[in-house]
């Protein structure tokens, strides 16, 4: 029944190369890639399973694609001799990872159903399950992005918001993208996964004093005033490989991380309620979290004729 459905939607909308798609939708591939989220879940555990942080990687390639021209993964190309891409820019620059694991995973896509599933959309499911392997909320995926043609290392400087933001600038960068001040701290809620270069948090550790003196002086260690910029430490001292809501807890003892991080919770924040709402109540952080992922995804998706589908990543068909 399922396939002389498909059999017969494809009939109505002509040819599948010349469907039409205005918006994003969870069914997107539901005839012309069937197999598509268990082949991108199973490529996911894979490669977390070698690496647990990789998930955080890719959790954070998702975002810092979407808040540079959109959700197009357009941070996936390579330069070329017409642009210089997003890789480069300095929010990316020898930290943004996970390229190999997307370029794997659309290989395997493209043996399923060639040419026909974006990288954009690989990408974007491709950080949902990272967030659920990890132990984090489920969500369905709207699919139906295209793929830029074209890459920003500007747009890409100018978008993503760098770690010295203070709290009203950082309301003012999600804002600018659609995005709400509970969308900034939910989402905020990232941090709970992954790592940071010294040189992201050099500032917090050495000059503020929203911060915990002994967590500071710890970081100091690893983190001197010059050299080390590539030292990493994690987001979240405790279960920098869990996805929960420690992250929160840790922002309300002054122990955040980056100084954006602490920004939202100082005693005197708008945010204050809101970390204090996650901090006590997972569920209301998760809820949050994955309600947030969806309205990010959905920022100005290329859809329809615009754009294309790639076949690797890295490059304009």
């Amino acid at each position: 029944m399922a396939s002389f459905y498909c059999y017969s939607l494809l009939l109505l909308l002509g040819l599948v190369s010349q469907a039409v798609a205005t918006n994003l939708s969870r069914d997107f591939y539901s005839c012309t890639c069937p197999k598509l989220q268990p082949i991108v879940k199973k490529g996911v555990a894979e490669a977390i399973k070698k690496e647990a942080r990789i998930g955080a990687s890719i959790l954070r390639l998702h975002f810092h694609d979407c808040f540079v021209n959109g959700c197009d993964a357009s941070i996936l190309l390579d330069d070329t001799g017409s642009f210089i891409g997003e890789k480069t820019a300095a929010p990316n620059n020898n930290s943004a990872r996970g390229f190999n694991v997307i370029d794997d995973l659309k290989a395997d896509v493209e043996k399923a159903c060639p040419g026909v599933v974006s990288c954009a959309d690989i990408l974007t499911l491709a950080a949902r399950d990272s967030v659920v392997l990890l132990g984090g909320p489920y969500w369905e995926v709207p699919l139906g992005r295209r793929d830029s043609t074209t890459a920003s290392r500007l747009a890409a400087n100018r978008s993503i918001p760098a770690p010295s933001l203070n709290l009203t600038n950082l309301i003012s960068n999600f804002a600018s993208h659609g995005l709400s001040v509970e969308d900034l701290v939910a989402l905020s809620g990232a941090h709970t996964i992954g790592l940071a270069r010294c040189v992201q948090f050099r500032p917090h550790i050495y000059n503020d004093s929203d911060i915990d003196a002994s967590f500071a002086k710890s970081l100091q260690s690893k983190c001197p005033r010059r050299g080390n910029d590539n030292v990493l430490a994690p987001l979240d001292f405790q279960t920098p490989t869990c996805f929960d809501n420690l992250y929160f807890k840790h922002l309300l003892v002054k122990k955040g991380l980056l100084h954006s991080d602490q920004e939202l919770f100082r005693g005197s924040s708008s945010t204050d309620k809101l970390v204090t709402k996650y901090a006590s109540d997972t569920d209301a952080f998760f809820k949050d979290f994955a309600e947030g992922m969806i309205r990010m995804s959905k920022i100005k998706p290329l859809t329809g004729t615009k754009g294309q589908i790639r076949i690797n990543c890295r490059k304009v068909n």
